[in-house]
């Protein structure tokens, strides 16, 4: 027979009242009981039936996640976050392809939308909003009603350039830092201008790229070059992906914790939907360097 609230209450020992609030995603449950409720679920397997909470709250638990168009990729990592922690605020994910918000899934609409910022972002948040869901943008938000998480590629740049300086480095070139469009920070966009940096008699002797992609891209361009990296060349990239992890030299990177961005965007959300929590509010995300072999700290795949 399957679990019910009443059998996650008497397992936690609270009430049937705060198991629902918990389940329902309500922010404010202390964080002692949000947990013993939380390992209850896990151990008896409940859950919740989402077309009952749907007529009885007029609300179905889903959360769509959205990759607004081309260039603008989620990072396995940061989708497994993202269910994770939307699970524990008592959401299923449901993702909805380019094309058209998520209008019914298994003939109940999502609550709340998570997209990624890109090129038409706007649209998509906009078309979510008019149906009168909380939208949350990881990126810039294109539109000042919905939330957005945010990651300072300025202030990552520059720690990315005082790492290089410390290094010894003093001529230091930036790839990828004017605005552009997401799918122009691929690998080919990013060999192309450390091409063109490389060329010159004053060739820099450090890259600070805003992708991982244009990093890549770079690393090859030196290697072109008859360049050794980091001895001739030093080259930093964003984003920690798995590939800047495995290339060689493995590339030293600025990296943001998944688990913060999914639980920084879950919060948004379910503060939005209790009532709480200011439209077009925003989080910033913090960062770290990664050292590795690309900028000479001898640290290969983590």
């Amino acid at each position: 027979m399957a679990a019910t609230l009443k059998d996650v209450a008497q397992l936690a020992g609270v009430s049937v009242k705060t198991v629902s609030n918990v389940v329902n995603g309500h922010p404010h449950v202390s964080g002692d009981l949000r947990r013993r409720i939380e390992e209850a679920v896990q151990r008896l397997g409940y859950r919740p039936n989402a077309a009952a909470r749907a007529l009885r709250t007029g609300r179905s638990g889903l959360l769509a996640l959205a990759a607004p168009g081309p260039g603008s990729p989620l990072a396995p990592r940061l989708i497994e976050a993202i269910v994770h922690h939307a699970a524990r605020h008592g959401f299923r994910v449901v993702i909805d392809a380019p094309g058209g918000p998520v209008r019914q899934a298994g003939h109940l609409r999502s609550d709340a939308a998570l997209l990624t910022a890109g090129a038409t972002a706007a649209g998509l948040a906009g078309a979510y909003l008019a149906t009168g869901i909380p939208v949350v943008v990881l990126g810039e938000s294109p539109d000042p009603r919905a939330g957005s998480v945010i990651f300072d590629a300025a202030r990552a740049a520059r720690d990315a350039r005082d790492h290089l300086l410390r290094t010894g480095r003093r001529r230091i070139a930036s790839i990828g830092a004017e605005p552009q469009p997401a799918a122009r920070r691929g690998r080919t966009d990013g060999y192309l201008a450390a091409r063109g940096f490389l060329s010159h008699d004053e060739r820099p002797d450090g890259l600070v790229c805003f992708s991982d992609q244009l990093a890549l891209g770079a690393v090859r361009a030196a290697a072109d070059a008859g360049l050794r990296i980091p001895h001739d060349v030093a080259v930093t990239g964003m984003g920690d992906s798995e590939e800047g992890r495995w290339s060689r030299p493995a590339l030293t990177t600025v990296a943001t914790d998944p688990a913060f961005v999914a639980q920084a965007a879950l919060e948004l959300i379910t503060a939005r939907l209790a009532g709480a929590g200011e439209e077009g509010a925003r989080v910033v995300v913090p960062h770290t360097l990664v050292r590795r072999e690309s900028t000479g700290s001898g640290v290969s795949a983590q």
